[in-house]
């Protein structure tokens, strides 16, 4: 039976200043992670094509390079959640994970060998798992319950909307300079300024800790949380395990024709999708229910890999990516404020044992897609699609929660 004493009570939402739908800072937490994805997204629109084609690393070592790098952002997420909830810190544990992405970009600085980037992308990821589940729990407690899935929604934008200006950086640099080793050099220069900048934002934003559990050991933690939240986990890594890197479908383009300054492109595309339709499907998920909304990102998901199997043409491609933006825009807010909603007291672990199950789930999956891309990259999309239907249909068997109308 769970706990109920006066330590574990619900952390309640800090309220919006009078007239505002939301609080000032969830627009603050939103600019930093803007201006972090500003600078990692200026290097992930390129890293698949640069690991292959200039370092001159294979497809599968791309498969193995990315399932680590998707395991190695989650690896930490239960111990930052725990150490969190325990505490009841939130700005320190956050800030300490985007300062150690940023000084993992110094690697790029130093070297662009195979080796070099491998390192790199696993080891920048250590800071996203860390920072994650701390700051989401922080995100929910100044969201009010109500408009919740809208301010997961427009955090999600701003984050995004650094994702679209990093990839038409990194393109208005390779037009300029031209696609050259000395131009990804440049590049990486140019990406660490506003990994630095997103640091210094965070040290501005006004602390709200979450209330401390500090006598509650790692299982005992694991046996507080909701039973809810738990059944919520078996979907989630089934579908987790039809999540490749979205790096394959970044070489997919390449292989139909676009050239690596179109490919940027088109990953701008899909950030911009993500960017519009976040704030909306927040709402939608505040109105019918955030469960509904997290099997419609599934179906949605579905469909993508059903139209990468049978697409052949140049518009297809372009299409595709928009679509994908829609699928992350609901995949990235809706199922942490869902989360948030199944499990009020230790939101910042279950943030982090969702994180840590899904991306143990992405090793397995990367691995497998770049092992069929080599064979038929539509058997990669086919296996997708069937374990995303999979995951639709336990998502409706074991309903993790009825809130909002679930």
């Amino acid at each position: 039976m769970r706990q109920s004493t006066s330590d574990s009570a619900n952390v309640p939402s800090v309220p919006p200043p009078k007239g505002q739908r939301l609080h000032p800072d969830v627009l603050k937490l939103g600019l930093v992670s803007f201006l972090t994805d500003l600078s990692s997204e200026m290097i992930f629109s390129v890293f698949a094509v640069f690991f292959t084609t200039i370092a001159g690393a294979s497809s599968a070592l791309l498969g193995l390079i990315e399932g680590l790098a998707d395991f190695s952002a989650s690896s930490l997420n239960y111990l930052a959640g725990w150490l969190s909830d325990r505490s009841g810190r939130r700005k320190w544990l956050t800030t300490a994970g985007y300062g150690f992405s940023t000084l993992a970009k110094l690697i790029l600085l130093v070297s662009t060998s195979v080796s070099g980037l491998a390192v790199f992308r696993v080891v920048e990821r250590l800071g996203k798992g860390f920072r994650g589940p701390p700051r989401d729990a922080w995100l929910s407690t100044i969201a009010a319950k109500e408009s919740r899935g809208y301010a997961f929604g427009v955090h999600k934008a701003l984050d995004k909307s650094g994702a679209v200006l990093g990839p038409l950086v990194a393109y208005a640099l390779l037009s300029w300079l031209g696609e050259s080793a000395s131009t990804y050099g440049v590049l990486f220069i140019v990406a660490f300024v506003p990994a630095v900048l997103s640091v210094l934002v965070l040290t501005r934003v006004n602390d709200h800790p979450g209330v401390a559990h500090q006598r509650e050991s790692m299982r005992e933690n694991w046996r507080q949380l909701s039973p809810g939240f738990k059944r919520y986990l078996f979907p989630a890594a089934v579908f987790a395990l039809a999540y490749f890197s979205l790096g394959f479908l970044l070489l997919k383009a390449h292989a139909m024709g676009f050239g690596v300054a179109d490919v940027v492109l088109l990953y701008a595309l899909f950030n911009v999708t993500c960017v519009a339709s976040a704030p909306l499907v927040g709402r939608l998920g505040d109105k019918v229910g955030r469960g509904r909304i997290v099997v419609l990102g599934y179906g949605v998901y579905a469909a993508v890999n059903l139209w990468l199997m049978v697409a052949n043409s140049r518009w297809e491609i372009v299409a595709v990516f928009a679509l994908y933006g829609l699928f992350y825009a609901i995949d990235e807010s809706q199922s942490k404020a869902l989360i948030a909603d199944i499990e009020p007291e230790r939101r910042a672990t279950a943030v982090g044992v969702y994180n840590f199950v899904t991306g143990l789930m992405y090793i397995p999956a990367s691995l497998v897609a770049g092992a069929l891309w080599t064979i038929a990259p539509g058997w990669a999309f086919g296996l997708a699609l069937a374990l995303s239907l999979v995951a639709m249909v336990l998502f409706a068997l074991v309903r993790p929660a009825a809130v909002h109308g679930d």
